[in-house]
């Protein structure tokens, strides 16, 4: 497929850093072969996140010199504000310094033990931050979603079947949470008639329904795409939160900062109580723990995510390394997402015990050849053992994620990656099977320490 030309200039650039393999090998051991422990100025190609990772525009950088950074009130929060209720449309709102933020406070508020949270799929940090309410993650996506091959156009679609089964049931879930799109499971999207349904079902069943809305955009362009190519951009958007009760968003992502956070609701007894507990543990609700000028550059980050030349090439920057990769036969979870590509462990690595932790080998492996950076989402990840048994529970699915930082690399860029992923698909046996030595009780796959066997 021919690449998407960037809409936009470079004006600012920064130096790539360039290491021997004697050097990545220190690395790799100093950082006990994890991969998050490894220092920036060590990393070529940094593909751990697009979490906070992108470029800001020139309107971006000139906003900030606007930011007021008075305690309360100040006028670069209600220019978030006014951005906010344009495009999203939620009377209450607060700025957070970042998602997980968001998560914590919402869930401090709705949560006790022993409730039940439905949702398609949550990601890593919204999943530890529900269990460490006492609650239960009831995943509810689409069977297709764990078909790799699989075309289906919204593989981030909840099943409905399964969901009023589990609003019918007791306990009852205390909310619905839908992720979009949904990065556990490749970056799939959730169509707008799998939305609406949701919604009919939260209704019939009296359950509020939140939106983990950290990619709204690419989900939104999805939806043109495959679902209401009559639609704008922008109206996709506001009527996707209209059948919400609250969202909650890392703006490290579709709100192209590098720190960020939105919670937003319809109830106002409910943003009284948010308010309550950010001020207790953020900051006042008019700051939320972001400066001024973090304010003034995400509300025009939020109006530059939205604009369809921008999602045109940013889906196609994605999909350009996608297909080099398949045109060469190396797995990846089909069609690929709106903010990485998503390599398929168990057919890269078919003949590896899942024990021996293939898809950490492949992140370790890619960092060995080629300074590349990605993060394995699989055993390490999500595998839990079962209490009475010990055994492994795996996860169905073992991925490593290739997340592409918005408007920071080029073809040249992604063609060196798919080059190093090729040569190592085509050479497993440069790939060292790895056990675990040091890890935390939650969210292993950020702190645990690794050994080479």
């Amino acid at each position: 497929m021919s690449y998407p030309f960037e809409p936009f200039k470079i004006k600012t650039v920064e130096p790539i850093p360039v290491t021997t393999r004697e050097e990545r090998e220190r690395y790799l051991q100093e950082a006990g072969f994890n991969v998050f422990n490894l220092p920036s100025r060590a990393v070529t190609i940094d593909l751990l996140t697009d979490s906070g990772t992108g470029a800001m525009s020139d309107a971006q950088w000139a906003a900030l010199m606007r930011g007021d950074e008075a305690y309360a009130g100040a006028r670069s929060y209600e220019r978030l504000a006014q951005v906010q209720r344009d495009l999203f449309g939620f009377p209450y709102f607060t700025p957070t310094h970042q998602g997980r933020a968001a998560e914590r406070v919402l869930f401090e508020i709705l949560l006790e033990p022993g409730d039940v949270v439905a949702t398609n799929q949550p990601f890593d940090t919204t999943h530890a931050n529900i269990v460490a309410r006492g609650a239960e993650v009831l995943e509810l996506v689409i069977e297709e979603a764990y078909d790799p091959t699989s075309h289906h156009p919204f593989k981030g679609n909840v099943d409905l079947a399964r969901l009023e089964e589990a609003l019918q049931g007791i306990p009852k879930p205390k909310l619905v949470l839908i992720t979009i799109t949904n990065n556990t499971g490749g970056g799939q999207p959730v169509s707008l008639e799998n939305l609406r349904a949701v919604r009919a079902l939260c209704d019939k069943y009296g359950v509020p329904l939140f939106l983990d809305a950290a990619r709204h955009a690419e989900n939104a362009y999805f939806i043109k795409e495959r679902e209401a190519p009559h639609m704008s951009i922008r109206d996709i958007v506001r009527e996707t939160f209209a059948l919400a009760d609250g969202m909650l968003m890392s703006a490290k992502k579709d709100g192209l900062v590098n720190i960020g956070g939105l919670l937003c609701v319809r109830d106002k007894a409910l943003y009284d109580r948010i308010a309550q507990n950010m001020v207790r543990t953020e900051g006042f609700p008019t700051y939320g723990g972001l400066a001024g000028r973090d304010m003034e550059a995400l509300a025009q980050g939020l109006l530059e995510a939205v604009d369809e030349a921008y999602l045109r090439y940013r889906v196609g920057q994605v999909r350009y390394l996608a297909q080099r990769l398949l045109d060469a036969g190396v797995p990846i979870i089909e069609p690929p997402g709106g903010h990485a590509v998503y390599l398929d462990v168990l057919r890269f690595l078919p003949d590896w015990p899942r024990e021996h932790l293939p898809g950490q080998a492949i992140a370790v492996g890619l960092y060995r050849e080629g300074g590349i950076r990605a993060v394995e989402l699989g055993t390490v990840a999500f595998a839990k053992k079962d209490p009475e048994t010990g055994a492994w529970i795996y996860p169905r699915m073992e991925l490593v994620r290739l997340a592409i930082p918005r408007r920071v690399y080029t073809q040249a860029h992604l063609d060196y990656v798919a080059d190093v992923i090729i040569d190592l698909y085509r050479h497993p046996e440069r790939l060292r099977p790895l056990r675990i030595v040091e890890e935390p009780p939650f969210l292993r796959h950020f702190l645990a320490r690794f050994a080479e066997m």
